[in-house]
């Protein structure tokens, strides 16, 4: 772990932290490498190189950032920096926060699957959810359409804990019609977003879509294991079950997913060590 200040100023790191993002030519892998090499604060990064940070540039993105408010960060080496999120591929060393940060000291599993997932997969989540909860873990999901939705909602009804972790800035809502839920998680659970402020106001639109996969990483480091509900070959869900088994994490996948003609991802992910779960038990003897 880096050695850091005896005081260090969140926002001030943040600054820096958007400030690195903010060059045209960074990617999730090029900060990743930046970090690992310097090992240092995002301030001391853009200090001790500014040619690569000029003042014009700095102001653009303290400008960018006047009015951004409600919510909080964690950077890595200080004590609310959960240590799992190292194992990530490409490591945060920063995140944006609402809500109670002490959730990512209790157990926590993911819960996700297909934005247009069947009935049959809503009412299986909804099972799910509801036996983990009872079981005293925390769910996270990524506030998407279909599986996620219905594992918040479902952890919220059952009076369990939840965390969603977001693929837009902290202040912004993908999909619109999950804005409710995103606040009321954001009030009374927990809310968890890695994307730049400043980056995300000033790359293509395409490019949005790029850090879905990456808040998948992140779901995966945060949890103990990851079960997958329902998904097509081409699901993201399938990015966090690599993740997942890179980890050393279990990786559930219910039986229904097996059972399906026009998959082929369920056995192949069961062959890399990936566990069938036809029943409750299937989870609760690996986990508890």
């Amino acid at each position: 772990m880096q050695s850091l200040p005896n005081t260090i100023s969140p926002y001030q790191e943040m600054v820096a932290y958007e400030l690195i993002w903010a060059r045209p030519e960074m990617t999730v892998k090029s900060v990743t490498e930046l970090f690992a090499k310097y090992k240092k604060l995002p301030s001391q990064i853009v200090e001790s190189d500014r040619v690569k940070f000029p003042p014009e540039l700095e102001m653009q993105v303290r400008k960018h950032l006047e009015n951004k408010k409600g919510f909080s960060v964690s950077i890595v080496g200080t004590y609310q920096y959960p240590s799992e999120l190292r194992k990530s591929i490409h490591p945060l060393e920063l995140f944006y926060y609402r809500g109670n940060i002490d959730l990512l000291s209790t157990r926590g599993i993911s819960i996700v699957g297909s934005r247009k997932c069947s009935d049959e997969g809503k009412q299986r989540t909804r099972q799910l959810t509801s036996a983990l909860v009872k079981a005293g873990f925390t769910i996270i999901s990524g506030l998407a359409l279909g599986v996620d939705t219905e594992a918040h909602t479902t952890a919220i009804r059952e009076g369990g804990q939840t965390i969603g972790v977001i693929g837009t800035p902290i202040d912004e809502y993908y999909p619109k019609e999950n804005k409710e839920l995103q606040d009321e998680i954001a009030c009374n659970h927990l809310l968890i977003a890695q994307v730049p402020f400043y980056k995300h106001h000033i790359e293509p639109f395409s490019a949005h879509r790029f850090w879905f996969p990456k808040r998948n990483e992140t779901m995966a480091a945060l949890s103990c294991a990851t079960v997958i509900v329902e998904a097509s070959d081409t699901s993201g869900s399938l990015t966090q079950a690599r993740e997942c088994l890179r980890q050393n994490k279990k990786l559930f996948i219910l039986d229904s997913c097996f059972n399906r003609k026009d998959v082929k991802w369920p056995k192949n992910y069961e062959a890399k060590g990936a566990i069938r779960v036809k029943t409750m038990d299937d989870i609760f003897k690996v986990l508890l």
